[in-house]
């Protein structure tokens, strides 16, 4: 690859039923490309891959260097708005998603081939946490699990800000997919999202919204969000656990260029580490001590 890619690293994963799984170990081991029977599932953004050395932190510099793909890992400092608490400046969506991963390699077993990746946060005077992940690609079934298991190495309490920014893009997402989210509750988070609150679950053509809209849905069981398009008779059917990541949010950008669907599961909502720990719902680590995350995605055909 050239120009800002230049040096990215990729790892690609065929499992012969028609599932291709792209990850690039440079950025978290995030998952960049997901193709099913030749058709792509999630989105890419204008900038395509850029290496991590180009990334700034700076106010909103992040989406410069916001691949986007079918997932950018937020987290672990912040998710979210950029905000400033005791002089640290916090960036969007934090830093990990431009981590690269300090080991990566794979592995196999009966039902799967696994990805397995180390990524660290450390600084001087600042936060040291890990990220372990496994991404298990099916061999028997068209089936993506991600396992992550995040670890507090400092010596004191630590926060931990967590969410998968899964993110649906063309062909997959169209005027014609059909969107259903098991969820108990539906909240916009601005102005703008409340307006049109009532089609949260329509997908319109490109070029009708001006601006994103974010809603933040809750669940009573498990949590389950599903996009299938009849179309191309595909779609993307994503489960979770909603007692360890219970806020899920739903990003909406229908712009001309910027045409992505976000499906986001994390730990909290991305209002940014102030207004997080405002609320009182800010994870805490203690010292060594290790919280798991997962999402399952299934790949789905006909209705």
């Amino acid at each position: 690859m050239e120009g800002k890619a230049d040096g990215v690293r990729i790892m690609r994963v065929r499992n012969g039923l028609g599932l291709e799984v792209t990850v690039c170990p440079d950025r978290c081991a995030d998952i960049t490309r997901v193709i099913f029977k030749g058709d792509n599932m999630g989105y890419f953004a204008p900038c395509g891959y850029v290496s991590s050395k180009y990334y700034d932190a700076n106010q909103s510099e992040m989406v410069r260097s916001f691949t986007g793909g079918f997932l950018t890992t937020c987290g672990l400092d912040n998710v979210g708005e950029v905000c400033e608490i005791d002089g640290i400046t916090y960036p969007l969506h934090g830093r990990i998603s431009n981590q690269p991963a300090k080991h990566c390699y794979w592995s196999e077993n009966d039902d799967d081939y696994i990805i397995h990746a180390i990524i660290s946060q450390a600084a001087l005077f600042m936060d040291k946490m890990e990220l372990v992940r496994e991404i298990h690609i099916g061999k028997k079934n068209n089936t993506i699990e991600i396992k992550d298991q995040i670890q507090n190495k400092e010596d004191k309490e630590s926060a931990c800000m967590f969410m998968y920014h899964m993110n649906m893009g063309y062909p997959l997402l169209s005027e014609h997919a059909q969107l259903q989210i098991n969820s108990c509750d539906v909240r916009p988070r601005n102005e703008y999202a409340r307006e049109h609150i009532s089609t949260w679950k329509e997908i319109s053509e490109p070029g009708s919204m001006t601006e994103e809209a974010c809603y933040y849905h809750s669940f009573e069981e498990k949590g389950v969000a599903k996009i299938y398009n009849p179309d191309i008779k595909k779609g993307v059917e994503i489960s979770f656990d909603p007692e360890s990541l219970p806020c899920f949010t739903e990003w909406k950008m229908m712009g001309k260029y910027d045409y992505v669907l976000g499906l986001e599961p994390g730990n909290c909502n991305p209002n940014g580490r102030k207004k997080v720990n405002q609320s009182g719902k800010l994870v805490m680590l203690k010292e060594n001590e290790i919280v798991k995350y997962g999402v399952k995605i299934k790949l789905l055909e006909e209705a």
